[in-house]
């Protein structure tokens, strides 16, 4: 299943007719699309066109965020960097709301999409209708930086100077980047643990729920309801996970364990 409504080469995306990129995302909606929201793309379209122009990377509409149920308006992919771009059609001011929203966006990647999670991430948000504001590019200590606000006109030149930014990370394939999983992170009983122990976080960070983790899952609860049959006793398990985990897959497995 497509991650975006519209995925290619920035240089595609400039050449490629207004209309057929209004369709294309249009056709991948899979609910009645409002007024209000193709001319929403319309005007987004027509923005990113004009200030993209010489940029060399990728672009991706209505990229998803699956842990949040939402999707970012528009994701770019620019050398090593990953840009999130939020649009407010209409908008003369850069509300703390919108500010949050992108912000988050770009810190689900950072946490929970693979491809993003040892790359610089750059939060755009433009209000169409607002005043230009001086920007500065400042990080985080997770290299997500503090979101840029724009009204458009000067998003080519945002990119430009992001683009002149040194970072030690290497180029990202866009297709690779794209369809990259989503994976969970430790909880906060796990990071405490870790913490306790003198180890960080990172190092006891899941990758996914692949063949192994279910297996250590699967034999931890079989040894669980060994003993408490062994000692006639009762014991609740916990299992827990974000979106995608495993979960239902250790769960199947009770059945076997119960015979």
């Amino acid at each position: 299943m497509a991650r975006s409504y519209y995925s290619q080469p920035i240089e595609n995306f400039i050449n490629e007719n207004e209309n057929s990129v209004l369709g294309k995302l249009v056709s991948s909606c899979h609910y009645n699309i409002e007024d209000r929201q193709k001319f929403a793309w319309i005007e987004e379209i027509k923005i990113l066109k004009d200030q993209l122009q010489l940029i060399q990377g990728h672009i991706c509409f209505e990229f998803s965020i699956p842990r949040m149920g939402k999707r970012a308006d528009c994701v770019l992919i620019i050398d090593s960097k990953i840009i999130v771009v939020e649009f407010k059609i209409g908008s003369s001011s850069f509300d703390s709301q919108a500010l949050e929203q992108v912000l988050d966006y770009s810190l689900d990647l950072k946490n929970f999409h693979e491809g993003s999670h040892q790359k610089p991430i750059i939060p755009i948000l433009i209000a169409s209708e607002a005043f230009s504001t001086p920007w500065n590019l400042s990080f985080f200590e997770d290299f997500v930086a503090t979101p840029i606000k724009s009204n458009g006109n000067n998003l080519k030149e945002i990119l430009t100077k992001l683009f002149e930014t040194s970072f030690d990370a290497v180029p990202i394939m866009a297709a690779d980047w794209e369809c990259s999983q989503y994976k969970p992170t430790p909880t906060i009983i796990e990071a405490a643990q870790a913490l306790y122990r003198g180890h960080r976080v990172e190092e006891i960070s899941r990758s996914d729920a692949g063949a192994i983790n279910l297996s250590k899952t699967s034999l931890s609860i079989s040894n669980i309801i060994h003993q408490s049959r062994l000692h006639g006793r009762k014991s609740i398990c916990f299992l827990t996970g974000v979106p995608g985990a495993g979960k239902n897959s250790s769960r199947s497995k009770l059945g076997e364990f119960k015979s």
